[in-house]
């Protein structure tokens, strides 16, 4: 297969672990900077050219699409969809997943439980929109933030208010949740390729924070799975159309809850804590629906 992956930078350990994942199974791998890409749109001549030549024959893309490219990024996705190239990620799809408040609509309307979510923008709803979230703690989180960057936790309805106020002031869009005590800092992450969750972690915290990312500092171990957590992975990947996705879990009193869904989940703390050759995975599961 020709297989392309559009991303801003072929250093980036996940980029490169598709590219080796590939190589090693006899494909022909390119990257791409999405950014580099630009576009022909016309009845029946969709076209995408890369730094002056066009790209064809290109049997499967994989998207690697960060957060300050997503407009561009799933531009230039749906451009070469609509040539006919394979992706387990389409366009429409990772947009989903970008936005938060999107993502926790559809997966809520699937029946998904999770932490309770309210969104308001007028400041004299602020206080019916708290009183219908209950009493703080909050976790107040930017509905287009990534990596644990943007998430305030508010221990003071007083805390919340302010935060609240912050973001309005810098014409930000944010989602305020109930708080997950019982976690303490800890997540799950699985993920799901095609429809089997082939590895997860539990993530910690540093000491102090709340956030079990690992680009705040947090910690990753192999996570084994109950029957229920899998299947809320692979139903809220299969409700977004994610065919590669990152699923985020808490362990609650009340059972699973999903956090959120990550449609270009990073591939090396999952394999650093793991030892999974989730590229491979990856690239298999292209073969497949190759084959399909």
């Amino acid at each position: 297969m020709k297989i392309a992956i559009l991303s801003r930078n072929t250093r980036l350990y996940s980029t490169r672990r598709l590219v080796e994942a590939a190589r090693e199974r006899n494909h022909v791998v390119r990257v791409l900077d999405p950014l580099r890409c630009y576009v022909r749109i016309a009845p029946g001549q969709a076209s995408v050219r890369y730094k002056g030549k066009a790209l064809r024959d290109i049997d499967a893309v994989i998207p690697r699409i960060g957060t300050t490219a997503t407009f561009y990024g799933t531009a230039v996705l749906r451009q070469l969809e609509m040539m006919g190239v394979y992706t387990p990620n389409s366009s429409d799809a990772v947009l989903r997943a970008r936005d938060k408040l999107r993502c926790l609509q559809i997966l809520a309307s699937h029946g998904l439980d999770m932490p309770v979510t309210v969104f308001g923008d007028n400041p004299d709803d602020t206080n019916d929109v708290l009183a219908m979230l209950g009493e703080p703690p909050h976790v107040i989180k930017l509905n287009e933030g990534s990596q644990g960057t943007g998430v305030v936790l508010a221990e003071k309805r007083s805390a919340s208010q302010s935060v609240i106020e912050a973001f309005r002031g810098l014409y930000a869009n944010f989602l305020v949740q109930e708080f997950i005590a019982e976690a303490k800092g800890s997540d799950l992450r699985c993920f799901v390729v095609g429809r089997k969750v082939i590895a997860a972690m539990q993530r910690e915290a540093s000491p102090g924070d709340f956030r079990a990312n690992l680009h705040r500092g947090g910690t990753a171990v192999k996570a084994t799975l109950s029957a229920e957590e899998k299947r809320i992975a692979i139903r809220a990947a299969g409700a977004l159309g994610l065919g590669i996705a990152g699923v985020d879990l808490l362990r609650s009193a009340r059972g699973p809850l999903l956090l959120e869904v990550n449609a270009s989940p990073g591939l090396e703390g999952i394999e650093t804590a793991t030892g999974v050759d989730v590229s491979g995975h990856i690239i298999r599961h292209l073969e497949d629906q190759a084959r399909a």
